[in-house]
């Protein structure tokens, strides 16, 4: 594996269940931005834009789980069962920075 590879150049097949999953999440993330956007351009007071950024904040966490629980199953499984230590290697990259 080439580690020098963007990640946008790798792909990965999901099934249209977890796809309409993601994307269901996503836009709702997007939604919750474009709210804080507009109690900014409003002028709201900070604390209730701070509960809305919290809100965005867990919702991009809840995100990130689901998404690497379905990597952890699939891609990092699949290459164990092969006999390869890309995806630990990986994972033990990616998780410090999903921890922070």
């Amino acid at each position: 594996m080439d580690t020098e590879k963007n990640c946008c150049e790798r792909t990965k097949e999901r099934t249209p269940e977890e796809y309409k999953k993601l994307i269901h999440r996503l836009n709702r993330i997007e939604g919750q931005i474009r709210g804080i956007k507009g109690m900014v351009e409003r002028n709201a007071y900070c604390p209730d834009i701070l509960i809305q950024v919290a809100a965005a904040n867990a919702a991009l966490n809840a995100f990130n789980k689901e998404l690497l629980t379905s990597h952890i199953r699939t891609c990092v499984v699949q290459d164990v069962l092969d006999g390869k230590d890309e995806k630990i290697e990986e994972l033990v990259t990616i998780l410090p920075k999903l921890m922070k």
